[in-house]
């Protein structure tokens, strides 16, 4: 699966009206919801915001007082035919006083969201089980010579009472297995899954 690695934006004008393009990656339907409703308020005063979503927890589009299926439904179909999961789209329209018609919106809103992709640096991105790894500060030499030698890759450190890494395998090992002879003084528990950037 394929995802882009950081925010992006673009802009284009179509007779006269303005439409700026933002892409987020985001992995669920909060994130989305979240950074939909940051947007509204930053451009407040636009004519539309109109919406489109792919993450893992589903997918949505919302025209925003355009007229049915003119704008959200083309930009989730640049998403889904560009093959890009964990995204959202949300392209902001300043009217500018010409009308553009049920086609020339949908290739407005489409030219849009296909500028901002174009922009963007893609990347693959595949689906992780991750591990927290709980431990004494004195055992850290060991965690990060088990986590070395095993080929596994931390994407998070808490340093608290205790030490917690937060742990994937590249090959998809049984993380549990590798730190089963610790057991004793380390303790593995699945956390959830994540689509995160290949390693």
């Amino acid at each position: 699966m394929k995802t882009i690695k950081s925010p992006v934006q673009s802009e284009i004008n179509i007779k006269k009206s303005q439409f700026i393009c933002s892409l987020y990656p985001t992995k669920n339907k909060r994130e989305s919801k979240e950074i939909i409703q940051k947007l509204n308020q930053k451009y407040n005063d636009a004519t539309h915001n109109c919406t489109a979503y792919i993450v893992g927890d589903g997918e949505g589009f919302d025209d925003d007082g355009e007229p049915g299926g003119t704008a959200g439904k083309p930009m989730i179909n640049v998403l889904r035919k560009n093959e890009l999961h964990n995204v959202t789209a949300i392209v902001t329209r300043y009217f500018g006083g010409i009308k553009l018609g049920a086609g020339g919106l949908v290739r407005a809103y489409s030219k849009s969201v296909m500028e901002a992709i174009g922009e963007a640096e893609i990347v693959e991105i595949e689906e992780y089980d991750v591990f927290e790894i709980l431990f004494e500060y004195s055992d850290i030499k060991l965690v990060d010579t088990e986590v070395r030698n095993n080929s596994l890759e931390t994407i998070e450190k808490d340093y608290a009472d205790k030490v917690c890494y937060h742990v994937v395998s590249k090959d998809h090992r049984d993380i549990e297995k590798i730190f089963e002879k610790h057991s004793n003084k380390i303790s593995v528990n699945f956390k959830n899954k994540q689509f995160l950037e290949k390693i």
